[in-house]
């Protein structure tokens, strides 16, 4: 198995709200603001090699939406989904699965494109089966009306409109072995059954983990996201996450830092906190 690192390009959102009750005189020191108190955030996605598989985590935002939704957003950097797979000697055409941990705009968007005609959309790999699960389906294509403007109508019926969409079976809060090697977690904090891969690889896990935590800022148990619809069970999720990395070691790799891919923990007096941070590419 090798992991590869596939950058799409980063984007802003407002602080505050990623940080939800937390005073900007702390959460600034690891993620500043600009003057309009926004934070750049990577769209970093996961490219999984095992044998003749390709499973590409996640696939950034896309660019098929409107100039007035990305005027939003402030999508900056050079990558993108296309170059970054081009750059590892790969196409489209090669990814055989795309597990979307959850279907908000900046995880899933970059799944579907525009048609050939520009009067419908098309599935961007092919070849690909994409992957999510019934419960977040169910809650995804039903929004409540928090969270409707991340769930994307054309981000998310042509999936299944393409025959390519099948669910991951979601069996307690953790299934083992969705994929050789790949167990998943199953968390309703941020948003309901979102899934965080755990991957095992060169004898350690490496997880995937979407927006359980965006950040090492986010590592401190209360620096909760407000856009969660779940705040307190958040902090239920993360307290346990937090001790099973510490106490197993994992390989935290994150999807929107916008400076550090990876990270472990470490137990202090204040609580678990971030021990060190290193590219992917580095983890011996």
């Amino acid at each position: 198995m090798k992991l590869h690192v596939v950058d799409t390009g980063f984007f802003k959102l407002d602080g505050g709200a990623m940080f939800g009750v937390v005073p900007k005189s702390l959460w600034q020191k690891t993620n500043p603001a600009d003057e309009n108190n926004m934070c750049s955030w990577a769209l970093r996605c996961l490219l999984i090699e095992d044998g003749p598989r390709l499973i590409l985590m996640d696939c950034g935002i896309g660019d098929k939406q409107s100039e007035k939704f990305f005027s939003h957003y402030f999508l900056h950097g050079e990558a993108n989904l296309f170059s970054s797979l081009n750059h590892l000697g790969f196409h489209p055409d090669d990814i055989t699965d795309v597990v979307l941990t959850h279907l908000h705009f900046d995880h899933c968007g970059g799944a579907i494109v525009w048609n050939d005609a520009k009067n419908g959309y098309r599935p961007v790999f092919k070849n690909a089966t994409y992957w999510s699960n019934e419960q977040h389906w169910a809650w995804a294509t039903v929004p409540n009306p928090r969270e409707k403007a991340s769930f994307l109508s054309e981000n998310i019926l042509p999936l299944q409109e393409s025959g390519q969409l099948k669910f991951i079976e979601r069996t307690g809060d953790f299934t083992k072995n969705v994929f050789p090697g790949i167990d998943m977690l199953f968390v309703d904090g941020h948003t309901e059954s979102m899934m965080i891969p755990h991957i095992r690889y060169k004898g350690r896990s490496v997880v995937f983990m979407a927006d359980l935590l965006p950040s090492v800022g986010h590592i401190p148990l209360p620096y909760v996201m407000g856009y969660d619809t779940r705040p307190l069970q958040t902090l239920v999720e993360k307290e346990r996450f937090l001790q099973d990395a510490l106490e197993k070691q994992y390989v935290l790799f994150f999807e929107h830092d916008s400076v550090n891919q990876c990270c472990t923990l470490a137990n202090t007096e204040r609580g678990i906190r971030l021990d060190s941070t290193f590219s992917l590419a580095d983890l011996g």
